[in-house]
């Protein structure tokens, strides 16, 4: 449901809010007092195009913001119990939206705008433009979402099943090619014998050999310091242990630091046995560089041809295995798949008749609803047929199996007897669309979650007996739904439980429109006013209050936070 709207700068808005409810809620005014700019900006907030001139004159941005009851459809943020919209537009041409404070892509915002609002206009009707939503009704109307989606499940698993075998066919061409050549690869690497850091170590061991006569000579002068000489490190190390030692007999505190310089005597004579082990690689001869040069250029020639590194190599030798294992069972592997397939697709088909016998008994069902409803709205000698065309019998596994079973649908209609049905998204005027998406949206709503439904004078071409028909449809509707209607027909605004009036004014030299609820006085005036126009009589105030105590029943008190001017 949607809570709040507030608008700033939109076309010639200022800025406005509305604090909406539920039920029916009438929009009413004169035409071209701005009406229409309230559904543009809710259709800004479903995720719409917008351009810069939407913008109000000497305004840098527009603004819409939106409150609805209900969680959105995203993982931007956490779930909570009203979701926060908010669209900008700049004049430099950018825009941004953002869902619950977070910044979202438009194709975001358009999934949680359709999940909460729709929008039915003398133009605005994709419903039945598409007959993929026409089918979605159908199924819903059905109660055969359930089917469906289990259709769609194992009809999933049969493409799956024939993708997988068409791979191994394909390779099974060039099975013994294919093998050879995965035999060579396998032989190669596996001759190697590469493990996965022998080139860090390799390459250690290189420069260790190109460089033996200087580590030779610093090692040699090392261990001169170190350890070989009387005036070296080692052997006065242990002369200055033994003063020390000597010492301590005076003064105490000295003892503790013998314990350093033990520490650093051990440490000379690791030093010296490590150095001593670096001396003894001096019998390395040319043939030892050899070796490592062969062994580095072998590896650089396996990474050429098969990774980047030891480990992505021995990962490609056991890629290769698993392949050459798969094609020398292949013929085994095809027979499986074969039988699996043909296993789910009679599966398939099995659902996909459920579901063609569910949809055949809804659409028969559904043709007759939809034509009591229409009947009730001025449409009497309409007809309404739902064509379903299935290929179900001639259904083989050389076809594309669908998701959505093998029907397709269309709704048909013949608005006058003797001509014959044709589809409804092409032949149907607008008022009679707006009446027909009505009717449909009329019918099992009651079973949806509560939405927004927005019908945009929906009262074109009728009148009369039609008009109160009309209206009690919509407050029907509007029992498990809010509903927000703008119209110019008395008797449908006397249905409202709320009544929201837009009125054109000048002020300076600028132009606005007030919006505001009224009160039941004030709809007493608004109801006169279009029944008789701009002059209001009191015979007209009379019959304006009796049709508002008949059909508004209750009339809640104006919301004092709607307020604001819009064009």
């Amino acid at each position: 449901m949607l809570r709040t709207l507030r608008i700033k700068n939109l076309a010639t808005i200022e800025e406005i809010e509305l604090n909406l409810k539920k039920g029916l809620t009438i929009l009413t005014g004169e035409t071209g007092a701005g009406k229409s700019i309230i559904i543009d900006g809710i259709r800004l907030i479903q995720g719409e195009k917008g351009s810069p001139d939407m913008i109000r004159t000497g305004e840098a941005q527009l603004s819409v913001e939106a409150i609805f009851a209900g969680t959105a459809r995203s993982s931007v943020s956490e779930e909570t119990s009203e979701t926060f919209f908010q669209r900008i537009l700049s004049n430099r041409g950018s825009g941004r939206g953002y869902v619950n404070g977070t910044l979202v892509p438009t194709k975001l915002m358009q999934e949680n705008g359709d999940l909460l609002v729709d929008i039915y206009g003398q133009n605005d009707h994709a419903f039945l433009r598409k007959k993929e939503n026409q089918l979605d009704y159908l199924d819903a109307y059905s109660e055969a979402l359930d089917l469906r989606r289990e259709t769609a499940r194992i009809a999933q698993d049969t493409r799956k099943l024939i993708r997988e075998k068409t791979e191994l066919e394909a390779r099974e061409k060039e099975r013994e090619q294919r093998l050879d050549f995965l035999r060579y690869i396998i032989h190669e690497i596996e001759e190697a014998d590469l493990k996965p850091d022998e080139e860090e170590t390799l390459h250690q061991e290189r420069n260790f050999l190109k460089n033996a006569e200087k580590i030779q000579h610093l090692i040699s002068e090392a261990l001169q310091l170190a350890y070989m000489q009387d005036t070296s490190i080692s052997p006065q190390l242990s002369k200055l242990q033994g003063l020390v030692l000597a010492l301590s007999e005076f003064d105490f505190s000295l003892k503790e630091m013998l314990s350093s310089l033990d520490s650093f005597a051990i440490g000379i004579r690791e030093l010296s046995d490590h150095l001593i082990r670096m001396q003894g690689r001096d019998g390395e001869s040319t043939e030892d560089l050899e070796r490592v040069e062969e062994r580095l250029s072998l590896i650089e020639k396996l990474k050429r041809k098969y990774g980047k590194s030891a480990k992505d190599i021995l990962a490609f030798l056991n890629k290769s295995r698993e392949e050459y294992e798969t094609l020398t069972t292949s013929s085994e592997k095809l027979e499986e798949l074969g039988a699996a397939i043909n296993k789910s697709f009679v599966l398939y088909r099995e659902k996909a008749k459920a579901l063609w016998a569910a949809r055949r008994n809804g659409a028969a069902r559904l043709e007759k609803d939809i034509e009591n409803e229409i009947g009730f709205l001025g449409m009497q000698k309409a007809r309404v047929r739902i064509d379903l065309q299935s290929t179900l019998s001639e259904l083989t596994l050389n076809d594309k199996i669908r998701d959505t079973g093998t029907e397709e649908v269309e709704f048909l209609i013949s608005p006058n007897p003797g001509e014959d049905p044709k589809p409804l998204r092409k032949i149907a005027s607008g008022g009679e669309l707006s009446r027909i998406m009505l009717a449909i949206k009329s019918i099992g709503r009651e079973q949806e979650r509560e939405r927004t439904l927005i019908f945009d004078e929906i009262d074109s071409g009728i009148g009369g007996k039609i008009a109160d028909f009309v209206a009690r449809k919509l407050q029907k509707l509007a029992a498990s739904h809010q509903v927000l209607c703008i119209t110019h027909l008395p008797q449908i605004a006397s249905f409202a439980r709320t009544h929201i009036k837009i009125e054109k004014q000048i002020v300076g030299d600028r132009t606005f429109t007030t919006v505001s609820e009224l009160n039941f006085e004030e709809r007493v005036e608004e109801v006169a006013r279009m029944m008789s126009g701009s002059r209001v009589t009191e015979s007209g105030l009379r019959t304006a209050r009796e049709l508002l105590e008949r059909n508004s029943g209750t009339v809640l008190n104006p919301d004092p936070g709607m307020k604001g001017f819009v064009q």
